[in-house]
């Protein structure tokens, strides 16, 4: 989030409305001194990523990708048109194909601060990321011999200004937008129609199903509700298993996966709202891994306003485990993952501006390879 481009609002409005937030909801006139010594990052996303070390490029070139837009409350955009309740299966098989050969579909939904031409930017450098990682080195990834990615991105409108309340607002449209809107409905579909799709693995248990295509949610922020929702709400049974994970979902539609990057939500969310993709009712069949850095301002800052708590990425979930993020030539095994896993990136996600910190310095080699190794290790 870098204010200066933050949907042509003027600096000057931005920061006083960051400073009469701050005022009104922390009430700390210390605290409102310390951000204002400190000052605010107003570096293009630009520098700052030359600047940091080792980040994954913009990939600016990268185009192959799906994309399925949603509107305030959920709906399925088809332009800037919403389409019908009635239209949307038929507009989601319009619109989605996973090609002959691919192994693996890749579902992305973005989180705070992002327009179009973002959530777009921020797609192809994580798409373009998994690409390029594996090509760099597949020995890495033995179990993903002759890997070939789907990808597809799921964007919302999670702007704001940079404030508290800006970031009350995000927090409360992708919960409406999940619960009393039909963004959970929309995702659940895409999702059941990329595993009907799909080549699907599951059939009796295996170990590695040949030709079989393994689904892969990412989410970043509040995006991880976004797709965490989605999940819950997909429901059919009978019962699939995937030998190289040791839990089973009472679902025909499942996903393999789910990556939660610095997810925005309370730290004991799988004990309530997602404890079905915890305990087997939802359709998840791999773990839940949650990257967590204490660098992540956003989270424990703007997040502990409305929550009371700081929230999960910088945190970490309630009762889970706690494994590092590992370097590139650091393989991850099985036994190293519960269903739910927090990831300890805090030695790695330390940048970004002094409003969010490291909420959005994701974008690493070693997160890719989280992602690929979760990928390898679903077979």
């Amino acid at each position: 989030m870098i204010l200066r481009s933050h949907s042509d609002v003027p600096i000057g409005a931005a920061v006083r409305a960051l400073a009469r937030d701050f005022a009104r909801d922390h009430r700390n006139p210390l605290g409102l001194a310390y951000m204002v010594y400190h000052g605010i990052d107003t570096t293009s996303s630009a520098v700052i990523g030359r600047a940091m070390r080792n980040q994954l490029p913009a990939a600016d070139e990268f185009d192959a990708f799906d994309v399925i837009r949603l509107d305030e409350d959920g709906g399925l955009l088809d332009g800037a048109e919403r389409v019908p309740p009635g239209r949307v299966a038929a507009h989601l098989r319009d619109l989605v194909a996973v090609p002959r050969g691919v192994t693996d579909v890749f579902v992305f939904a973005h989180g705070w601060q992002n327009t179009g031409p973002r959530a777009d930017a921020a797609s192809r450098r994580l798409f373009a990321g998994i690409r390029d990682v594996y090509r760099e080195d597949p020995g890495r990834y033995p179990a993903l011999d002759g890997f070939r990615p789907a990808f597809f991105s799921v964007q919302w409108p999670s702007q704001s200004l940079p404030t508290a309340g800006g970031y009350r607002k995000i927090r409360d449209r992708a919960h409406e937008m999940t619960t009393t809107g039909h963004a959970a409905h929309v995702v659940a579909a895409l999702l059941g129609l990329l595993d009907a799709e799909r080549v699907s693995p599951y059939g009796p248990d295996t170990l590695r199903t040949a030709g079989g295509q393994y689904l892969h949610c990412v989410g970043h922020s509040f995006g991880c509700r976004l797709l965490g929702e989605a999940i819950r709400e997909a429901a059919a049974p009978p019962e699939h298993r995937v030998l190289a994970w040791p839990w089973a979902s009472r679902h025909e539609f499942a996903v393999d996966s789910f990556t939660g990057l610095q997810m925005a939500a309370r730290t004991d969310v799988f004990r309530h709202r997602f404890r079905s993709l915890v305990d087997g009712g939802a359709p998840i069949v791999g773990p839940v891994a949650l990257t967590v850095s204490p660098h992540d301002r956003a989270l424990s800052l703007w997040h502990q306003v409305p929550e009371g708590e700081p929230g999960l990425g910088a945190r970490g979930a309630l009762d889970a485990p706690t494994i590092p993020l590992h370097r590139v030539d650091e393989a991850y095994t099985t036994a190293e993952f519960g269903k739910v896993t927090n990831v300890d990136a805090g030695w790695r996600y330390t940048g970004g501006s002094m409003v969010q910190g490291a909420h959005s310095d994701i974008w690493y080699p070693e997160t890719i390879h989280l992602l690929l190794s979760l990928a390898a290790l679903s077979r």
